[in-house]
């Protein structure tokens, strides 16, 4: 009798960690979501990084052209895609590495600054891109890929650029106007955020 219950409790368990187990979007899926953040004209040939079956972060297809995207994150809620200029690639996986070495976000923040003053991080010398799309868990289906009111936003690198060279305010005064976040620093990047209902697709 003892031997019973021990068993269903266990079995309970198991059901219970199964329920709680994100379900792994197919490849084709990871890709098709993936490419969503990227401009029409440039999904077909950018690089996709996902996850395998093993929850290993890997190339699911090698692109053509300068963009790189990333999956979504199965274990977070919703939809969370982007895609970036490959040469933001050295900067961006030194974020991951970091994050997956369990450093918190400043931490983070702060190791890739020393770095790039000590020349062991590159950051590019041109404004390179980097597109975020989103879409609410509700609005998203992660065994087909489908998204309704998804939302696009921008974000243009140029380190070390500051208010006073792009002629850039430093919050938006308007829907969509285009600001300049962490000015002067390694990371500096102008911010625009389109109003909702210009990229709700």
């Amino acid at each position: 009798m003892k031997t019973t219950i021990i068993f269903i409790a266990l079995q309970g368990l198991v059901i219970s960690a199964m329920a709680q187990t994100p379900t792994l979007p197919s490849p084709d899926v990871q890709i098709k979501t993936a490419v969503l953040a990227a401009p029409a004209d440039k999904r077909d040939g950018a690089t996709v990084y996902g996850y395998s079956p093993k929850n290993e972060f890997v190339v699911l297809r090698k692109g053509t052209n300068e963009l790189i995207c990333l999956t979504d994150d199965p274990a977070q809620k919703g939809l969370s895609v982007s895609c970036y200029h490959r040469d933001l690639d050295p900067f961006m996986e030194r974020g991951r590495i970091l994050k997956k070495d369990g450093k918190k976000a400043d931490e983070i923040l702060k190791t890739r600054e020393q770095e790039v003053k000590d020349k062991k991080l590159t950051m590019p010398v041109h404004p390179s891109t980097l597109f975020s799309y989103s879409a609410k868990d509700e609005n998203y289906n992660a065994a087909t890929g489908e998204v309704k009111d998804g939302y696009l936003r921008y974000v243009v690198y140029i380190p070390y650029a500051t208010a006073e060279s792009t002629g850039l305010p430093l919050k938006p005064e308007a829907p969509g106007m285009p600001w300049i976040m962490d000015p002067g620093t390694h990371r500096a990047h102008i911010m625009i955020n389109p109003p909702v209902s210009t990229t709700a697709h």
